[in-house]
């Protein structure tokens, strides 16, 4: 089964079983996640004794498996084997084609609902991690937000499906959870990179020739206009961008990882856990005057979704949301403090190895393509878990 085949039949709401023959801690650190999948975890090298015990039926059967199995390992490899004693022993059982390497290389893309904006609006949704990136289109125009370098080739190739030109390639914020693909598009596409001003405070290398911009800057993307929108709080530079319609509830606000549709950005990974606190009282000033007081028909386009999110059928079946509906699950108190609080104690793990991805993000470190392609084979993370 080709990974791309998996991911449709979990978006479709089908019964997925796998059988992870990983080891436990691999599982632990990243697994395939869904709605309706269900995982079991038995290693290869029990397979393997229990082959040489002459046991594999026995094995087999305390499983209790449910068909049809899909068997995933690291790179299809032990998997397919571990799918033929399956088969021998009557089970219906298929391998994950690449395995979680190759899980890792789905992307998809679906039209965000987008009448009223003077654009085409392509939401791009990375299953592995949960990374979502957007393509602008209006006249023969295009601007990429938030893109991954692993996928860099695919946003031009689409700009030019709808006959135009990858102007813009931005970035809302200095990542730590992906590798950013803004240098490589400016550099081998010819697109203009754009950042927040504020990433130059961060440490931007000098050699990026990018546009910085800052709160209330306009970016033209032919007859559409994306609004720059300073919302610090995850990051102190972080920008989101507006693009409006003929009135500002006909917006679509990209608001990176400053505002998710279930959550928030977590306030702690630039200044670690002694400026966190500070940052977070930031996050509660952006969310509370800022991002939330937009009109309630703004559809949020955020940077990350949840492994488990389902998509929203009101919107195209993407993961987007109406303002109104975000601010009803989040629930934020009406104190500062206790909103702080319960902040840093919802704190999730950090991203994996962001200590590489922040520097080579700002270009003061390089990352070659297999190198950057493993670092970011986790889940992102970026966000607050849910707060009670």
């Amino acid at each position: 089964m080709s990974p791309d085949e998996l991911h449709d039949r979990i978006r479709r709401g089908e019964a997925v079983h796998l059988l992870d023959v990983r080891n436990r801690d691999e599982v632990e650190a990243w697994r395939i996640t869904g709605e309706n999948v269900e995982a079991t975890q038995v290693t290869y090298a029990e397979f393997a004794a229990a082959k040489a015990r002459g046991e594999v039926g026995e094995f087999v059967a305390d499983l209790d498996l449910r068909e049809p199995v899909v068997a995933v390992c690291p790179r299809g490899e032990v998997s397919a084997t571990v799918a033929e004693l399956l088969r021998e022993e009557g089970v219906d059982a298929r391998n994950l084609d690449s395995g979680m390497e190759g899980w890792a290389r789905v992307y998809v893309a679906r039209e965000l609902p987008s009448e009223e904006t003077d654009a085409t609006v392509l939401q791009y949704d990375r299953p592995a991690s949960g990374c979502l990136a957007y393509l602008v289109v209006s006249g023969h125009e295009a601007a990429v937000i938030d893109p991954l370098r692993a996928f860099a080739d695919r946003y031009v190739a689409d700009a030019e499906e709808f006959g135009a030109e990858l102007r813009y390639a931005i970035d809302t914020h200095v990542h730590a959870d992906h590798v950013s693909g803004v240098r490589r598009l400016a550099d081998e596409e010819g697109a203009q990179a754009v950042l927040p001003a504020g990433a130059r405070e961060r440490g931007l290398a000098d050699a990026l020739d990018a546009r910085l911009v800052e709160d209330g800057d306009e970016i033209r993307v032919g007859d559409a206009t994306l609004t720059a929108l300073h919302a610090p709080g995850h990051t102190t530079e972080l920008t989101a961008l507006r693009l409006g319609g003929d009135s500002p509830s006909d917006s679509i606000l990209f608001s990176g990882d400053a505002l998710f549709t279930d959550s928030f950005g977590r306030p702690d990974l630039e200044r670690g856990d002694e400026g966190a606190r500070d940052l977070a009282g930031t996050l509660y000033d952006t969310l509370t005057e800022d991002l939330l007081a937009l009109p309630d028909e703004t559809l949020v386009a955020p940077g990350h979704r949840t492994p488990d999110a389902v998509p929203n059928p009101g919107e195209n079946d993407t993961f987007a949301a109406r303002l109104d509906a975000v601010a009803d699950r989040l629930r934020i108190p009406d104190e500062k403090g206790v909103f702080v609080d319960r902040v840093l104690e919802s704190l999730p793990p950090r991203p994996a190895n962001y200590g590489e991805i922040i520097p080579a993000n700002l270009g003061r470190e390089s990352l070659d393509d297999e190198t950057a392609f493993e670092v970011e084979l986790e889940p992102n993370n970026c966000a607050v878990a849910a707060m009670d």
